[in-house]
């Protein structure tokens, strides 16, 4: 298989690697499951797994290629990785934060944890821009806005923003 980069995050599940799949590949456009493989007749000493056992799923988000590994319980998700959803409107940032919230005690300032613990932050395109304006009090006022925020609310990050 080509990919389109060379890069290509890979996700450790439990055992969800398929499932994570098609739930993602359903909430974003341009995104489909690529290519399966299974854990072969070999190596039950070391992986602990049964043949046939989805090993990976290869897909892609967006246009952006991923692997699911099905890794067993050894790693978790943390924070410390998060995905970036870049939006350009609130509709936009509505429908991806409804679709993947799952953990309201995680959310806060744009960060949300899916029902498989993968943190992603739903960005608007307007907050990148307004964090970058020279004026440091407009970017002092949206940013003292979006700490006081779990999920993103444009409009109020505007009006911060404009000193209204």
């Amino acid at each position: 298989m080509k990919f389109n980069s060379n890069i290509v995050p890979c996700l450790w599940f439990d055992s969800q690697a398929e499932e994570a799949a098609k739930f993602y590949t359903g909430i974003f456009p341009d995104s489909k499951i690529a290519e399966i493989s299974r854990y072969p007749d070999v190596g039950q000493e070391v992986h602990g797994q049964p043949a046939g056992k989805v090993l990976t799923v290869d897909f892609e988000l967006a246009g952006q290629r991923f692997t699911a590994l099905n890794g067993g319980p050894h790693f978790k998700f943390s924070e410390a990785i998060s995905l970036q959803i870049m939006v350009d409107s609130q509709a936009e940032l509505d429908k991806y934060w409804d679709a993947l919230r799952s953990d309201p005690a995680s959310e806060q300032c744009g960060w949300l944890k899916d029902k498989f613990g993968l943190s992603w932050q739903v960005v608007p395109t307007a907050m990148i821009a307004m964090l970058q304006d020279p004026d440091k009090a407009k970017v002092n006022r949206a940013f003292q806005a979006m700490l006081q925020m779990k999920k993103l609310d444009i409009a109020a990050l505007q009006r911060a923003f404009d000193g209204k």
